[in-house]
C-alpha cells in the first residue's frame, strides 16, 4: 500500500489535527470536558518542548493543511491551531 502522505511528520500532524478537531467539536455528553482540556494541554506541552526548527516545521505543515482544506470550519481550526496550542507564543 502506498502512503498518501509525503512524510511521517505530515502523517502525524494530520492525525494530531484529526484527534484535536474531534475533541474540540465534542459535546459534553460525548467527552468529559476536563479530559478534553487535559489532552489539549498535554499536546501544548509536547509541542512546547520541540526545537525551534521542529516548531517552524509544524507551523508550515499546518499552513499547508489550512490552504488545502475545503471545509471552512476546519480551515479556521487549522489557521488558529498554532496559537491555540501556544505554539506561536513560544516562537515570539
Amino acid at each position: 500500500m502506498t502512503s498518501s502522505y509525503s512524510s511521517l511528520t505530515r502523517a502525524l500532524a494530520e492525525a494530531l489535527v484529526d484527534v484535536l478537531w474531534f475533541i474540540d467539536g465534542s459535546e459534553d455528553e460525548q467527552m468529559d470536558q476536563d479530559d478534553a482540556v487535559k489532552v489539549m494541554e498535554g499536546v501544548a506541552h509536547v509541542v512546547s518542548t520541540l526545537s525551534s526548527d521542529q516548531q517552524q516545521e509544524l507551523i508550515a505543515l499546518l499552513e499547508e493543511m489550512a490552504t488545502a482544506e475545503t471545509n471552512p470550519a476546519r480551515r479556521e481550526f487549522l489557521e488558529e491551531f498554532p496559537e491555540g496550542i501556544r505554539l506561536i507564543d513560544h516562537l515570539s
